[in-house]
C-alpha cells in the first residue's frame, strides 16, 4: 500500500499541474513533507491522507491503491507496517481457518487491524451471486468471526452442510437466519434462504467471518 500511495500521489499531483509547494500549501505542509511522503520517507497520517484526496479532488482509493472500502468498512490509520494474509480459494468444513490448505496467494493488511486479537484471511469470489457489489476474481478480506449478533445485515462468509464457504448477506431475527444473494435480478435462480433455529443446530449454519474489504484487480 506504501508503493501504491508515494507513485499515486506523485502521479496525479503532476496530472493536476501541482508543484509540490503547491499541494503543500493546500493540506497545510512544507514542500519537504510532500517530498518525503513521494519518496517513500515517512507515511502521512489518515487524516492527511483525506485532506490530500480532498485536494487532489479524487476519491480516497485513487491515493492508495487498488484498495476498494465499502459501506462494512471502518476508516483505519495508514501506517504501512503491514502483515501478509491468506488469500482461499474456498474454505473446507471442519477444518480451522488458520489451518486451511487451499491458498491461492498472500496479501497485505496492516497489523493495526490485529489489535485486540482480530483475524483475517480472503477469499477469491467465484461466480455472480453478490454482482454488481462484488465481480468474479475479486478479492475480499474477512474478520474471522462466528458471532451472530454482529454479523445481521452484514456481508458474510458462511458454512452450511458442511460443505465449502457461501457468500451472502445476512439478515437475522427472532426466527432464525436468512441467506441473501445481491443479484436477484438474474437468470441462474439466485433468491433468499431461510434457515430456522432448528436447521442453524442440525445441518449447521455458521458464521466465519464478516466482509471488511474488497479488492479489485483490473
Amino acid at each position: 500500500m506504501a508503493n501504491y500511495f508515494s507513485t499515486n500521489l506523485k502521479k496525479i499531483r503532476e496530472e493536476k499541474g501541482l508543484s509540490q509547494n503547491k499541494l503543500g500549501n493546500m493540506v497545510g505542509v512544507n514542500q519537504t513533507t510532500i517530498a518525503r511522503w513521494e519518496n517513500k520517507e515517512i507515511a502521512p497520517s489518515i487524516d492527511n491522507v483525506e485532506e490530500l484526496a480532498n485536494a487532489l479532488n479524487i476519491p480516497l482509493p485513487d491515493l492508495l491503491g487498488k484498495d476498494l472500502r465499502f459501506d462494512n468498512a471502518t476508516l483505519v490509520d495508514v501506517d504501512f507496517d503491514t502483515i501478509q494474509i491468506p488469500v482461499l480459494g474456498t474454505i473446507k468444513a471442519g477444518i480451522a481457518i488458520e489451518a486451511q490448505q487451499d491458498i491461492l496467494e498472500y496479501i497485505d493488511i496492516p497489523k493495526s487491524w490485529l489489535k485486540g486479537g482480530k483475524s483475517f484471511y480472503g477469499l477469491k469470489i467465484s461466480g455472480d451471486s453478490m454482482f454488481p457489489k462484488y465481480n468474479e476474481k475479486d478479492i475480499v478480506i474477512f474478520e474471522h468471526t462466528e458471532d451472530y449478533t454482529i454479523a445481521n445485515n452484514k456481508d458474510c462468509a458462511i458454512m452450511v452442510n458442511g460443505y465449502d464457504a457461501t457468500f451472502k448477506n445476512v439478515t437475522i431475527n427472532d426466527n432464525g437466519i436468512t441467506l441473501v444473494p445481491l443479484n436477484l435480478n438474474n437468470s441462474d435462480g439466485y433468491k433468499p434462504t431461510f434457515y430456522s433455529k432448528d436447521k442453524i443446530e442440525s445441518l449447521p449454519v455458521k458464521i466465519i467471518g464478516i466482509a471488511r474489504e474488497k479488492r479489485t484487480r483490473l
